[in-house]
């Protein structure tokens, strides 16, 4: 059954009993799809993410609502993070609503204010229209707005982000929907010779006879803008020589 995310943003676990971080899948943010699966007498539901390729976990089943048909202009939010108010300027209703969150417009805008539906709400809710934007821009331009983010692993907002959730959102953001692991990204994507990889394309990284465990954004040719999991925040830098080791190629992803 389909249900929508109605939080700014749901964790997914691993299992509904261990709620650490080494035990988190990835995240939802607020409207995005969710296939229920089961659920569990203490509302614990397992669910997939078609957005993330039908990506698995564990989540409260209150964090989400009956999905709905919508009707009117789509927009994303732009805004590494906004907030939803009860009308134009009025009382905040829900903070915290991250940078690729889609919104879908309830009706016209009013004093630069936009109404937008929210998954479970009785009645829209307002955001910033300088928060919102309809355009598609270029994945490197979003990605490096995330640029001293911290690195949380399973993360997908500026938040708390990991490696292949930044890619995810940064082609999210663009419009295009990319899988959310590493290496189900680089099989989604077009391989590239190394040596011929150009700005946008992706660098991954793999340990001998191992899946690709690693992803990064290229900037130029040896260089890339990745979430690190030693500095453990995003960071643009040559690739060092440890990265270096273990790139297995790099790949394009299809702008369609």
């Amino acid at each position: 059954m389909t249900h929508t995310v109605r939080i700014p943003l749901a964790t997914l676990y691993r299992d509904p009993e261990h709620r650490t971080p080494p035990n988190v899948v990835t995240q939802a943010l607020l409207g995005d799809a969710a296939e229920v699966k089961e659920v569990h007498a203490d509302g614990w539901a397992r669910v997939t993410l078609p957005g993330q390729g039908d990506y698995p976990g564990w989540l409260p089943i209150t964090q989400l609502a009956e999905a709905a048909d919508l009707d009117g202009p789509v927009s994303m939010v732009d805004a590494l993070s906004t907030d939803l108010r009860d009308e134009p300027n009025g009382t905040l209703a829900m903070p915290g609503v991250a940078l690729g969150t889609r919104l879908v417009a309830a009706g016209p805008s009013r004093d630069g204010w936009r109404p937008v539906h929210v998954p479970g709400a009785a009645e829209p809710l307002w955001v910033a229209e300088s928060d919102v934007r309809a355009d598609a821009p270029d994945p490197l331009r979003t990605a490096r707005r995330l640029l001293g983010a911290v690195y949380v692993w399973g993360g997908l907002s500026p938040h708390g982000i990991d490696c292949s959730g930044l890619v995810h959102l940064a082609w999210r953001r663009a419009g295009v929907r990319l899988p959310r692991d590493a290496r189900d990204q680089a099989a989604a994507a077009e391989p590239v010779p190394l040596g011929r990889e150009r700005r946008g394309d992706l660098y991954c990284f793999a340990l001998p006879g191992a899946r690709i465990h690693h992803v990064g954004i290229v900037v130029e040719p040896g260089v890339m803008l990745h979430a690190c999991g030693d500095a453990r925040v995003v960071v643009e830098e040559p690739l060092p020589p440890a990265r270096a080791a273990t790139l297995t190629g790099a790949a394009r992803p299809i702008l369609t």
